[in-house]
């Protein structure tokens, strides 16, 4: 972490989650990619699960792909924050890097879904910032679905049954983004984190940083 001086920057800050939750379709990867492209001070949170790599997907960059019973062995022995099991496969966030992350002052991007954020606001609430992606319309939703062409169509009906249930827990999260333009809805989970940020409880090295100031007078 950043030692307190006198530029506001350079205050001493305890890193944050932030969940990113939403229908498949709703656009929750789309802007989970933009963040991580705009601010390098957010790292994304690989997670691990036991389902097949699809297609272009990379080991220990889009999930760290495993076998049934070592993600067993990782969630019985406390190596997960959060476990879920998601259309018969099971994902999980290893524990180790997202802490040494948040110590260091730096934030960590989930895109999970509303069993992962539950488990999290259980085991570390005051790191939490929760954002649900709500579709403009279902038309649209099954509209982004089929247009993504990564599933068949038993999966997309399937997707599309589970939707209304998903969308049921938007209550739970802190902040909800109606995504009808992507551009618009990017700029508002800026902003969220932007403010989320600059909370007094986050920026740890506050006190010595006004201390100086007042030194000075």
């Amino acid at each position: 972490m950043a030692r307190a001086g006198q530029n506001s920057r350079t205050i001493e800050r305890r890193g944050l989650m932030l969940v990113l939750s939403s229908p498949s379709g709703a656009g929750k990867t789309t802007l989970s990619r933009l963040l991580l492209n705009a601010d390098r001070g957010v790292e994304l949170s690989v997670s691990v699960t036991t389902r097949p790599r699809r297609r272009g997907e990379i080991d220990g960059r889009d999930y760290h792909f495993i076998g049934r019973t070592h993600f067993q062995t990782m969630a019985k022995t406390r190596r997960l924050l959060e476990w879920a099991e998601v259309f018969g496969h099971w994902y999980g966030t290893p524990r180790r890097p997202v802490e040494k992350a948040l110590r260091s002052g730096r934030d960590v991007l989930f895109d999970i879904d509303w069993q992962g954020t539950q488990q999290l606001r259980e085991k570390a609430r005051d790191d939490l910032v929760s954002v649900f992606i709500l579709p403009p319309s279902v038309r649209e939703l099954e509209r982004r679905l089929r247009r993504r062409a990564q599933d068949s169509k038993e999966t997309i009906g399937s997707r599309m049954a589970k939707a209304a249930g998903e969308m049921s827990h938007w209550p739970e999260y802190d902040y909800v983004i109606v995504n009808r333009d992507i551009e618009v809805a990017f700029a508002e989970v800026m902003a969220i984190l932007a403010a989320e940020r600059r909370k007094r409880e986050r920026q740890v090295g506050l006190s010595d940083f006004v201390r100086g100031l007042q030194a000075r007078l």
